[in-house]
């Protein structure tokens, strides 16, 4: 793991956060006073999840999911945001939904809360959003426990989720525990949009010659980029993620690898690997 991000996880949540305001605020500036989108688009030194281009990020997940079928999500849909950020998903799904349909999100940081709250709820109604404080290494240091946590839902209520880049912040007990609420809530038939670092034969051998973006601590199940920050990053095995889903009712309906481990990424739809989870 590079000097950096070694840095950047020790630091405090909240510094983290000033760190990223401070470093963008000339191009938040800029932006707000000569680019205009369609769309509310919150400044990047509020984005504190992922990075690339935030519109288009959001957009190829919708792309996607309808590419593999129209029906998973679609203006009538009901739409559950597990670790909703700051709209990432939500601000171009707001272009997809219609008022029929039913968006729902729900993520541990305050601020990303408060800001689609403001900005997307205020402007499509079917939008709601929900600040829940829940334990993370890597966004905020208390609140409740993650592996007991009760999505407050009720039962097979959505037609579509999407957990982008969750489930490799989270080790095991907390990710068993969101895939069986995730079972709960999710509507015979419905589909669930998740990603992950996922070990198997092949990530195992780019992995050897890609020290880059590598998972040295081994747990056999699960291994850890960085064995202090335990909500970090997180790689599963394949066999272990297939049984928990399983076990759940659940079934993988395809996975599409990505270039995280080294794969080409003219082979890949995306850095992490996308699993298409049914009910």
């Amino acid at each position: 793991m590079g000097i950096a991000r070694k840095i950047y996880y020790f630091l405090p949540p909240q510094l983290r956060f000033w760190l990223r305001r401070l470093y963008f605020l000339p191009t938040d500036i800029y932006h707000q006073l000569f680019t205009k989108y369609p769309y509310p688009v919150p400044p990047k030194g509020l984005i504190y999840t992922g990075g690339g281009d935030f519109v288009a990020q959001g957009q190829k997940i919708i792309q996607i999911v309808q590419a593999l079928n129209p029906d998973y999500l679609n203006e009538q849909s009901s739409v559950l945001d597990i670790g909703s950020g700051i709209g990432r998903f939500a601000v171009p799904l707001t272009q997809v939904l219609g008022e029929k349909g039913h968006y729902q999100g729900f993520d541990v940081v305050k601020m990303g809360v408060d800001w689609c709250q403001k900005n997307i709820a205020k402007k499509y109604p079917q939008f709601h959003f929900d600040y829940i404080p829940l334990k993370n290494d890597l966004y905020r240091s208390d609140g409740m426990e993650a592996a007991s946590f009760t999505f407050p839902y009720e039962d097979d209520q959505y037609d579509f989720a999407v957990s982008n880049s969750v489930f490799t912040h989270m080790p095991p007990d907390e990710v068993e525990n969101y895939i069986k609420e995730l079972a709960r809530v999710l509507k015979h038939g419905g589909v669930c949009y998740a990603t992950f670092f996922i070990i198997n034969e092949e990530s195992e051998q780019l992995l050897a010659s890609n020290k880059g973006f590598d998972f040295p601590h081994d747990f056999g199940h699960y291994r850890l980029m960085d064995k202090k920050v335990v909500g970090a990053n997180v790689a599963f095995q394949e066999t272990y993620l297939r049984k928990i889903i399983k076990e759940h009712g659940l079934n993988i309906a395809t996975i599409f690898f990505g270039h995280w481990c080294g794969r080409a990424k003219s082979k890949s739809k995306d850095f992490q690997d996308i699993v298409m989870i049914k009910k």
